[in-house]
């Protein structure tokens, strides 16, 4: 089996107890975005950053007492309730997502719509090309696997069409073939101005998840 598809790891426990670990950090997570947030935007004076900064380093060592060696990886139970906290991309446990909420139309396409503020900046108030590369990623392998079977990116190619203004935005993606083992999508992201970013995409079903 594949490096890649032992990071998933299967446990016995139950849905209720994914939902407590979720309720638990989920208001967690959404002040550490915060304060991503404000961290860039604040023009607080030197003694509340300071403040700040140590009421930080005091929740980290509280955080610390307790901690998985590395990182999260995907953790899933028999009813296939799947645990993708660290996920850069949607994890609901990393301030670093924005995250994004995929939803799978009954005509076979996958959008999600989010807002990307200041931590997803690149050129003055437009969001970094590898922000959008990184979301069309993902988006795209939940299209290629629909929840039915593992996939890795084996290729993705990307025009950028337009800049693609901080704030709302739209993605959307669909399975243009199938061959095999080998699956072709194609996806966009859009922002206010219309499309941004478009690719082409191919996924892999690895051999050892055939």
């Amino acid at each position: 089996m594949s490096s890649l598809a032992q990071s998933f790891e299967f446990v016995d426990l139950p849905d209720a107890y994914f939902d407590e670990i979720e309720t638990r950090f989920a208001p967690l997570t959404a002040q550490a975005r915060r304060l991503v947030d404000l961290t860039i935007r604040s023009e607080a004076d030197e003694a509340d950053v300071a403040e700040a900064a140590e009421l930080l380093r005091r929740a980290n060592d509280l955080l610390e007492r307790r901690t998985r060696p590395f990182a999260a990886g995907v953790r899933f139970n028999a009813s296939g309730r799947a645990a993708n906290w660290g996920n850069a991309a949607v994890g609901l446990r990393n301030a670093i997502a924005p995250p994004m909420q995929t939803r799978h139309g009954d005509d076979g396409v996958v959008r999600a719509s989010l807002h990307l503020g200041a931590a997803y900046e690149g050129p003055p108030r437009h969001v970094h090309g590898g922000v959008s590369a990184l979301l069309l990623d993902h988006l795209m392998g939940e299209t290629a696997s629909q929840f039915k079977r593992f996939t890795a990116t084996g290729t993705l190619t990307l025009r950028y069409v337009a800049p693609l203004p901080l704030g709302p935005v739209e993605l959307e993606g669909r399975i243009v073939s199938e061959e095999g083992r080998k699956i072709r999508v194609h996806a966009s992201i859009a922002g206010g101005a219309g499309v941004a970013v478009e690719a082409d995409g191919l996924f892999i079903v690895p051999r050892d998840a055939a």
